[in-house]
């Protein structure tokens, strides 16, 4: 393992397990692989990490788009994807210029806030005994629309500078009031499409190279049983628990950020 991207033994481990729990968090708890983008960035350089673990989070997509295609609702994609890719393109100029730990610690925060007004919204609502799920009913309200734009940007930033969309993401589907069926099939879909499309800007970036892609075909075998435990364990996890997990992730992912 030495010859690719130098990884020893040891690392290729700590990889192997990343990319396991990248399958778990595709099927399971969207979130958890914020764990798998530490990995990545503590085995291998910054930038570098970026490129490796791209394409291993589109194949853990489309496990979990096979296994939840039918739950995703369209209308909340399309409200994103316009600001999803506005936050691409302002990533992409931010990775191109700025340095690893500003990178890491705007990410940090930006999860952070998120999580913090996510738990607030919910608490507020339950008082209220408002659902949340208001905004996947009809016509989208204006402050539906400024919301989405606004985690859409977030969004497509985080996920172009670091993979670190899927919290932002996340946030913002528990914030909708998504159940955990149709949170996972929106959120497979919507990262199949952004990841696949953030390709040739990493590429273009130097962040996907013939090196990068022989590690990925080492560790994508590691995604599947990550994506077969993942089905089988959200069968078994309440709907309450499933958000407190999403939460929980997002978190310790900002703090990860933070504290490196």
């Amino acid at each position: 393992m030495h010859d690719i991207l130098g990884v020893t033994p040891w690392g290729f481990t700590a990889l192997a397990a990343a990319a396991l729990l990248v399958g778990f968090s595709k099927t399971a708890v969207s979130g958890a692989n914020t764990v798998s983008l530490a990995v990545f960035a503590a085995i291998l350089p910054a930038r570098a990490s970026t490129g490796v673990l791209l394409p291993i989070l589109i194949f853990g997509d489309v496990l979990a788009v096979l296994t939840y295609r039918r739950h995703a609702h369209w209308p909340t994609l399309w409200r994103l994807f316009p600001a999803v890719a506005g936050g691409v393109v302002v990533g992409t100029v931010f990775l191109a210029f700025a340095g690893d730990g500003l990178v890491r610690g705007s990410i940090g925060v930006i999860l952070l806030v998120m999580a913090a007004v996510t738990v607030r919204r919910r608490r507020r609502a339950g008082a209220s005994g408002a659902e949340g799920s208001g905004e996947r009913e009809g016509s989208p309200t204006r402050a539906a629309r400024v919301k989405a734009g606004s985690y859409g940007v977030l969004g497509g930033f985080t996920t172009m500078v670091a993979n670190a969309g899927g919290p932002v993401m996340s946030m913002y589907l528990l914030s909708a009031g998504f159940k955990k069926l149709g949170f996972l099939g929106t959120s497979a879909w919507f990262f199949l499409i952004v990841n696949s499309a953030k390709v040739p800007f990493s590429v273009g970036l130097g962040l996907i190279d013939g090196r990068s892609l022989l590690l990925d075909a080492a560790l994508i075998a590691f995604v599947v049983p990550g994506a077969l435990i993942g089905k089988a364990a959200v069968n078994r996890i309440n709907q309450r628990l499933f958000e407190q997990l999403v939460i929980v992730a997002t978190v310790l992912g900002g703090l990860q950020l933070l504290l490196r």
